[in-house]
């Protein structure tokens, strides 16, 4: 017999972790770990080497994705699985490029979360065949997307509240600004801001703001 699937969670909420806990009950997987946030997973991952992480996209401080992308290289050998409420077809999309080997919703069963989960160690994919669908679709359009290698990041990167926090930025407004008008806080329009900057390959929110209006109006105003 194989040594059980070893599994990592990783969920602000602790009512969560106890229910995907209790859906992962059998005698071939183990829950060898736990963390509520991206401190705590970057310090605990590393030393349990789990061979399935499951992972939150919204962490308190961060999110799942950048988490991902920091995660990635240092665990080769461990399968990342985004384990989230959000169904949005970016949020898979920005996880799949992040490094992510699937993409779950909590409104799984848990026999089906514990089947994707057995999956993953036989090289299966842990995503619906809808979201693998979306996952081809966007990389095969992606390969005839024209322009020069250099534009490969742009608007269409960016998921609708980066795009959403973008816009506000343009218009001048500042963290706090944002964040009231979106009802989020000023920690995660941070977030957003840092993601929006990278996606786009720029510096600084100017030159975001600057890109965003191109891309918006790339004739200009006119004469």
């Amino acid at each position: 017999m194989s040594a059980p699937l070893r599994v990592m969670l990783v969920d602000d909420h602790a009512l969560v972790r106890s229910a995907v806990r209790q859906a992962l009950a059998a005698p071939d997987i183990e829950i060898v770990g736990e963390a509520a946030t991206a401190g705590e997973t970057l310090l605990l991952a590393p030393q349990l080497q789990p061979d399935v992480l499951l992972l939150d996209i919204n962490l308190p401080g961060t999110d799942g994705l950048r988490l991902v992308r920091e995660l990635a290289p240092r665990l080769p050998e461990t399968k990342i699985v985004m384990l989230t409420v959000s169904a949005a077809r970016r949020d898979l999309i920005d996880a799949v490029r992040a490094g992510a080997a699937g993409y779950l919703t909590k409104d799984l069963s848990p026999e089906a979360l514990q089947r994707a989960v057995r999956g993953v160690r036989s090289g299966d994919l842990a995503m619906s065949r809808t979201m693998a669908a979306d996952v081809i679709e966007h990389l095969t359009s992606a390969t005839r997307r024209p322009g020069p290698p250099g534009e490969a990041s742009d608007l269409a990167d960016l998921s609708a509240r980066e795009e959403e926090v973008l816009h506000q930025l343009s218009d001048g407004l500042t963290d706090r600004q944002i964040a009231d008008r979106l009802s989020i806080s000023p920690r995660t329009v941070e977030t957003h801001v840092a993601n929006v900057l990278r996606k786009l390959g720029v510096r600084n929110r100017s030159q975001a703001a600057v890109r965003y209006r191109e891309r918006r109006d790339p004739d200009g105003p006119e004469a």
